[in-house]
């Protein structure tokens, strides 16, 4: 099984890689396009601001390659993000893998939104075992709004995506690898797809 995370410059590497190596797996850091286009399954991870994070893609050649890669990938966070059509965050243009815009959470929530906070309508086998308004972790001030890519929902002061899919790109905006033992479970469903 060979896993590549895109190293971008942009993402909290470590605790991803320790999560994947907890479930037994050994994961590789790389922004070699033959290497991520040969992996078994990617990982797409982004902490930080999006349009110094695009920037870093697009310079690396790495933005027209992600989104035809044909295995499955799972964007994390702003990773997830950054595969939507723009973000509002330093008016970016996305990926344009998923058909929906990121927006800012309104003032009449504090910005971020940092902490547990539930998962519902789980709608794929990236949620396989996995149980209705479970915990997991979020740190984010944009937020994908519902739409018909929408796999998982979460309210912070109103609905919106908390996971999206369409064919083989799935992405959460919460951290699996930070939310214990389910966040593994979601990990280790994403290793397993389509074996």
């Amino acid at each position: 099984m060979k896993i590549v995370i895109i190293d971008y410059g942009a993402g909290n590497i470590q605790s991803i890689m320790f999560a994947i190596e907890r479930l037994g797996y050994k994961a590789t850091l790389s922004n070699n396009r033959n290497e991520i286009s040969t992996a078994d399954k990617v990982i797409f991870p982004g902490v930080g601001e999006a349009s110094s994070a695009m920037e870093k893609l697009v310079e690396s050649g790495l933005d027209s390659l992600v989104p035809n890669l044909k295995q499955p990938v799972l964007g994390i966070c702003l990773g997830m993000q950054l595969m939507c059509k723009s973000t509002e965050e330093g008016n970016t243009s996305g990926l344009g893998i998923f058909d929906v815009d990121i927006i800012k959470f309104r003032p009449t929530v504090k910005v971020p939104q940092m902490g547990w906070n539930t998962i519902y309508n789980l709608q794929s086998s990236l949620f396989t075992g996995i149980n209705e308004n479970e915990y997991m972790y979020l740190v984010h001030s944009y937020y994908a709004p519902l739409c018909k890519e929408a796999i998982a929902t979460t309210n912070y002061g109103a609905e919106y995506a908390s996971a999206l899919q369409k064919n083989n790109f799935y992405g959460t905006q919460f951290h699996p690898e930070k939310s214990g033992n389910i966040g593994e479970q979601i990990l280790s469903n994403f290793i397993k797809l389509n074996d």
